[in-house]
């Protein structure tokens, strides 16, 4: 995924490490992945590792969160279409760790690694941006309904969603074509927005949802309740997944070359990798019920819902059930 392994040393023959972005003569040198890491590949096989954690996980759920968004197509909520570009490019991106492996150890093909670099770039941009879009169609949501309400049609989602495929494709493209300067800070500089920006949107949404119990009420309204642990679930993911390469990125000439692109890289891209894991797990979590699965898996995956209290107005009611479905 990342351009953590790159030969920073003056040599007369020119190598092809691991990920490497830079221009490549593949007729000087044989390719080798490991090129520079040898002794120090711990980094690299712990991101492999987790790599291989999301091809186990994180393709399941990816297809199950698309079977469940075709399944309420019909009733579908606004962010269903980033959710839906986000699963199908973690699927892309988790199918082609066992290519990636097999080139590794086996067949050594740069071809095979062009195809392998183009997917870390797909998973570089359209993750982080993706979850923007999310953020940005919650925020909206839940701070603006009534502009929310002006905007819910779905020419607004397809063509940010154009915007960030193309985005993704250039990005993409650049990085397997390499040879750019300073090229690695283009993803410096996106992680550190998309952080702040999950971070503001994700906080003003938890203050807005602690600030709607009414006048005279102590306690949040079960479904608010439930909208305000899944908010605050994501942010806690938000942190875990992209505070480690923001802390450690933009310091990366504190560190000598080698440690930051065979220890450093890695071990910050891996949090990020994992993040095709974790997201559909919570996307899957906040579901009531899944009717195409067996009851038993039903029982076990989803939790039951809760009754619905007597009483409610529908007026209040529906104000509730906008929290849960677009958060």
């Amino acid at each position: 995924m990342a351009d953590y392994v790159y030969n920073t040393t003056i040599s007369t023959t020119p190598t092809y490490p691991f990920n490497h972005t830079g221009a490549l003569n593949a007729t000087k040198a044989p390719f080798s992945p490991f090129e520079g890491c040898e002794l120090m590949a711990e980094g690299i096989l712990f991101d492999l590792i987790v790599q291989c954690v999301n091809v186990v996980m994180g393709i399941p759920a990816n297809i199950l969160v698309i079977a469940v968004l075709l399944r309420n197509r019909k009733e579908p909520s606004t962010s269903d279409l980033f959710l839906g570009c986000l699963a199908f490019l973690d699927i892309y991106y988790g199918a082609m760790v066992p290519l990636n492996i097999l080139n590794l150890y086996y067949w050594g093909s740069y071809k095979v690694w062009l195809s392998v670099k183009f997917s870390y770039g797909v998973k570089d941009t359209s993750g982080p941006l993706f979850l923007s879009c999310i953020c940005l169609d919650r925020f909206v949501a839940v701070l603006f309904p009534i502009a929310f309400g002006t905007l819910r049609a779905p020419r607004y989602r397809i063509s940010l969603s154009t915007l960030v495929l193309g985005l993704t494709l250039a990005y993409a493209s650049a990085k397997t074509v390499g040879g750019l300067p300073n090229f690695e800070k283009v993803f410096t500089g996106e992680i550190l927005a998309v952080f702040v920006w999950m971070i503001v949107c994700n906080a003003a949404i938890l203050l807005a949802l602690k600030r709607s119990r009414g006048a005279g009420k102590d306690a949040m309204h079960p479904m608010k309740k439930k909208a305000f642990k899944m908010v605050l679930a994501i942010l806690v993911l938000t942190v875990c997944n992209y505070l480690p390469p923001v802390a450690l990125f933009p310091f990366e000439d504190a560190y000598a070359p080698d440690v930051f692109r065979c220890y450093v890289q890695p071990v910050g891209f891996a949090f990020l990798n994992i993040s095709s894991s974790t997201q559909p797990l919570i996307f899957l979590s906040r579901l009531e019920r899944s009717s195409f699965l067996p009851e038993c898996c039903v029982k076990w995956c989803f939790p039951v819902p809760a009754k619905q209290e007597e009483g409610k107005s529908p007026a209040t009611l529906f104000e509730c059930k906008v929290y849960v479905d677009y958060i």
